[in-house]
């Protein structure tokens, strides 16, 4: 076992003096480490003796106890200090907040050298160290015999919680929701407190943190692999769980869920082929309602959500989306999905809740709902959820329902915004099938650059009177007169229309 602050302090070559905390003199002492930064609490793991020349310790009575408690909070095991050297004088409610925490504060004689102790602690652990070897080779045994598949994962993190004799929790620090379905919830006193931080970069501010709340020691660490992943560790009794082995324990519980995200990969992979076919119409009822089974989703009665991410942002739609299915199996939603012309699209049960899917899409996706349908009707939900799509983006809104809400462009479904499409730029489709053109892209060329022919032309790396000739094929082929106002916003809102239906 780690060296205790009562044992360090009683070997007679040291000269040691405790003075104060002394009801904290049976913590024990995993390592001994030295700082002269202000900050000193910031370079605690656990179990650390912290040494200082007395530059990292406030002039200011409020500033002492602010250390001591900070340290305290941090899972320090006792605090040593250099006299004659450059700490101010300790002040009473110092050593009071000392005793009080308990803290144990440590007074190092002039001049025995740091490493001294440094030297003593190394010493005592190496039955420590041999310990330590043994329990970080079960941690990954542990791995060895949990298996690839995502119903495992509860037993592992509960046999690692037995290992390490404490609880462990692995959630997303953006939402503090459990990281896998299957992963219990955080104690209630520790939601409550870290609510308000949630959604920040980091609840601890580095990646291993200890932390003290409402009485009791909280350790939070990344896990690596897995943006946003955090375990939480709550030491069932003293001593804590040894940092080291808890590093392994985390880099053990990142492995398990990259073998499960590469599970999920797969089937992922193959829902999007179904669902590529399915929306083509190469699938019959019977073939797509077996499918749609095996992937959790009722073929029946499920609700088709499109999704396309701030185009106002410089990060690539599809990389915003790309997590999207991991996102839903997270929270214990059934899906599949399919990318497509920059647009996710996704198949879920009727009753997944709004707030789950815009909590999955992220802060920067628009989503479109169609109404509920089953496998007969999929092409019709299809187009039903990118017209509620290109009537949230209009909007502003983070999801919209087909037919519900406010309309988009005045039209009021997708059937009429085909129809206008058809109407006035079908002549144009009908002419580039049977002619090499590009008319509609100098179309929306002209009409983006404000009509501007010089623009337009640059743009294509075209000549002028090559767009203008075009832009006059368009008139002849349409019978409208592009020199009218009314002839430019009909023709704008049809290619809205269809951009959003086919883009």
């Amino acid at each position: 076992m780690a060296i205790t602050v009562a044992e360090l302090v009683a070997e007679p070559q040291l000269g040691l003096t405790l003075l104060a905390g002394d009801t904290g003199r049976d913590n024990r002492i995993t390592w001994a480490h030295t700082s002269d930064l202000p900050r000193l609490w910031e370079w605690v793991t656990g179990g650390e003796l912290m040494m200082t020349n007395g530059l990292s310790i406030p002039a200011d009575a409020e500033g002492q106890v602010a250390l001591a408690e900070a340290l305290m909070d941090s899972g320090a095991s006792a605090l040593a200090i250099g006299e004659k050297m450059h700490a101010p004088p300790l002040t009473q409610e110092f050593l009071a907040a000392c005793d009080r925490l308990p803290l144990p504060l440590i007074n190092i004689p002039y001049p025995l050298p740091f490493i001294a102790i440094a030297r003593s602690v190394a010493e005592s652990s190496l039955l420590e160290e041999s310990r330590r070897l043994r329990q970080t080779a079960r941690v990954y045994d542990l791995l060895r015999t949990a298996g690839a598949s995502e119903d495992h994962w509860q037993s592992l993190v509960q046999r690692l919680a037995t290992e390490l004799d404490a609880e462990l929790f692995v959630v997303d620090r953006r939402c503090l929701h459990p990281w896998h379905p299957e992963g219990q919830r955080l104690p209630e006193f520790l939601a409550d407190e870290w609510a308000p931080l949630s959604g920040q970069v980091s609840l601890a501010g580095k990646n291993f943190q200890w932390h003290r709340i409402r009485g009791r020691h909280v350790l939070t660490m990344d896990i690596p692999t897995h943006a946003n992943a955090l375990l939480v560790v709550l030491p069932h009794s003293e001593p804590h769980p040894d940092a080291v082995v808890l590093l392994h324990a985390a880099t053990v519980l990142g492995l398990q869920l990259s073998r499960i995200v590469l599970s999920l990969e797969g089937r992922h992979r193959l829902a999007g082929e179904f669902l590529l076919q399915a929306m083509d119409g190469r699938l019959g009822a019977a073939e797509m309602e077996s499918r749609l089974t095996t992937f959790g989703v009722p073929p029946q009665d499920f609700l088709l959500a499109s999704m396309s991410a701030n185009a106002s942002t410089t990060t690539n739609d599809g990389d915003k989306l790309a997590n999207v299915h991991i996102e839903l199996w997270r929270h214990g939603v059934a899906s599949a999905s399919l990318k497509r012309n920059s647009r996710l699209h996704v198949v879920v049960p009727a009753d997944v809740p709004d707030d789950i899917l815009i909590h999955c899409g992220g802060a920067d996706a628009a989503i479109g709902i169609s109404a509920p349908a089953g496998v007969a009707g999929i092409q019709r939900a299809l187009q039903e959820s990118l017209w509620a799509l290109g009537s949230a983006r209009a909007n502003k809104l983070d999801l919209a329902r087909y037919a519900q809400g406010p309309s988009w462009l005045g039209l009021t479904g997708f059937e009429e915004g085909t129809a206008l499409v058809r109407r006035l730029l079908g002549p144009i489709f009908d002419y580039e099938q049977s002619q090499e053109g590009d008319l509609l892209v100098t179309l929306k060329t002209y009409l983006d650059s404000q009509r501007s022919w010089q623009k337009t032309a640059a743009a294509l790396f075209a000549h002028r009177q090559t767009i203008i000739y075009r832009i006059r094929k368009i008139g002849e082929l349409t019978g409208l007169d592009m020199g009218e106002t009314s002839t430019v916003a009909q023709l704008w809102f049809a290619l809205q229309i269809h951009e959003a239906m086919h883009r």
